[in-house]
């Protein structure tokens, strides 16, 4: 018999474009503009397949799958929307469609679903899932082009397993939220989410870290220390840079995921690893297997899901979005309210962003909380980005040549008032002044006012940027003290 599809959008020209399509293809077609006719042919028995969009004058579709799936477990239901967000994909995958499609979708991709869901068997035994709990509305990670909808639909169907993910993507392009997104709307999400940077811990001390330590295991270790492995217990341990681990730290992370199973530094006692794992990185792991630095059994048990995170500059249709959620943010923040005029946003499409998102994020910031005028202008958005914007090209920490060139007229200009006799012998101080004080100024508005965060990123005391705060009167910033 010839499979019938169920069509439900409330959009004429949708319903039309799909009805020729489908047709084409040899489907028979039965289309309605909403949700209660289309409740209406399911109870009835009718159909093969349902395509439903989300918003419906009467009813979302999204809450109709599940009633769908309990008269009817064996019905497929393909969700499309032009809403296209990760919430959306997350809650059409669990509450039970089929695929989600975010528009305008390709006609190819969606006959091509429609051929996969009439074919694919029903399980024996296959029951609706259960109701998931209300997933958190705010979005976690934000952009409507397609590199990002493929990243959306990826991480929606990983919600329902516990497979282990490898994120890769230059510094800057929110891998860590990926893997937030992945716990937060995963099987695991009742759990803790446990991440270390293995950047940013010491070689001698990785072991230790991961795995915890017995007392008396090494000098110092007077007591049991629990290991981030057993901290997620239940939850999922985030691998950050975990291309910067260590040979051996490596060969038993390897051990771990082999057996599923770890022994503590000093311990003898194997411990059960009950953890999601999910790793990140910004380097090229292929290039370090063949370099030697990484070891390639470790790769394939790591990247068994793979998602690549594109740097800013490959979704530029992405940014005036991105903007403007920054600057409501900075906003919710306390800062004053800021838009930006369509020179501005011609500009932050066109310039390359080597810092990515987070690059963004803290110029929105910056402009909210330092820029005069209600609506930034294009020439305000040049001045920061080629004098104050400073950008690392490499982890040595060579700063770009804007800051160069800023700080050379900054420098000149003082020799120069030096000459006539306009400022004193204090050159050293004053230079110093001009760079610390919108350093430690722009690193509290990354840090959101968190002082503590903000001396670790500086590598100081915390008292000692108390005291600078105080002595170069920076702004106090609000937020964590």
């Amino acid at each position: 018999m010839t499979p019938t599809v169920l069509i439900a959008d409330d959009d004429r020209s949708i319903r039309t474009v799909l009805t020729q399509a489908l047709g084409r293809s040899g489907y028979q077609v039965r289309t309605t503009g909403n949700a209660a006719t289309l409740w209406r042919w399911v109870e009835d028995g009718e159909g093969d397949l349902v395509i439903t969009d989300v918003m419906m004058p009467d009813e979302n579709g999204l809450d109709l799958i599940p009633r769908i799936r309990r008269v009817r477990p064996d019905l497929r239901v393909v969700v499309m929307s032009a809403q296209s967000t990760l919430m959306t994909a997350v809650k059409a995958t669990q509450r039970g469609a089929f695929e989600y499609l975010p528009k305008p979708f390709d006609l190819r991709e969606l006959l091509a679903v429609v051929a996969r869901a009439l074919a694919s068997p029903t399980a024996a035994g296959d029951q609706p899932p259960p109701e998931p709990r209300d997933a958190d509305e705010r979005l976690p990670l934000i952009g409507r082009s397609a590199a990002m909808q493929e990243i959306y639909r990826t991480v929606a169907r990983l919600t329902t397993t516990d497979l282990t993910v490898m994120i890769n993507g230059e510094s800057g392009t929110g891998k860590e939220l990926v893997a937030r997104a992945l716990h937060d709307y995963g099987r695991r999400r009742g759990g803790p989410f446990v991440a270390i940077n293995m950047a940013a811990i010491p070689r001698e001390l990785i072991e230790s870290e991961l795995f915890g330590h017995e007392r008396g295991a090494f000098t110092g270790a007077t007591s049991r220390n629990q290991g981030r492995f057993e901290q997620a217990a239940g939850g999922t341990l985030f691998l950050d840079e975990i291309g910067d681990m260590p040979q051996e730290a490596q060969t038993r992370l390897l051990r771990v995921l082999q057996e599923g199973e770890f022994t503590a530094v000093g311990g003898r006692q194997p411990v059960r690893a009950n953890v999601r794992i999910i790793a990140a990185t910004h380097r090229d792991l292929r290039a370090a297997i063949r370099q030697g630095l990484f070891r390639e059994d470790l790769f394939y048990r790591l990247n068994v899901v793979p998602i690549r995170l594109p740097p800013l500059r490959e979704r530029v249709e992405d940014i005036p979005l991105l903007a403007r959620h920054f600057l409501d943010k900075a906003r919710a923040d306390g800062l004053p309210f800021k838009s930006l005029d369509s020179g501005a946003v011609d500009r932050l499409r066109a310039y390359r962003w080597p810092g990515n998102v987070r690059e963004l994020e803290n110029l929105m910031r910056r402009l909210a909380a330092l820029h005069a005028e209600e609506t930034i202008s294009a020439d305000a958005l040049d001045r920061e980005l080629t004098e104050t914007v400073m950008t690392v090209e490499d982890a040595g920490g060579e700063t770009a040549e804007p800051l160069a060139r800023a700080m050379e007229r900054h420098i000149r200009q003082f020799l120069a008032a030096h000459e006539e006799g306009l400022v004193g012998n204090d050159i050293y101080d004053r230079v110093i002044a001009e760079v610390e004080r919108p350093l430690i100024q722009l690193t509290l508005l990354a840090t959101r006012g968190n002082q503590i965060k903000a001396a670790a990123m500086l590598g100081l005391n915390r008292n000692t940027l108390r005291k600078k705060i105080r002595d170069l009167e920076v702004p106090v910033v609000r937020g964590v003290a």
